[in-house]
């Protein structure tokens, strides 16, 4: 598996970790940036995709 695929699941999980506690504990700024971190590895993995695929 590409490097940047595997962060990229790895920080779409932290991320949607974060947006879960951030909902469940009422803090906004937790759960913004649970999804910028969630959209980043989304960002990141789609990366890594296309460098496997152009291989």
């Amino acid at each position: 598996m590409d490097k940047d695929k595997a962060k990229g699941a790895g920080k779409q999980a932290k991320g949607a970790i974060k947006e879960a506690a951030g909902k469940a504990a009422g803090s906004t700024e937790t759960e913004v940036k649970g999804k910028a971190e969630k959209t980043a590895g989304k960002a990141q993995k789609a990366y890594g995709d296309a460098k496997s695929k152009s291989r």
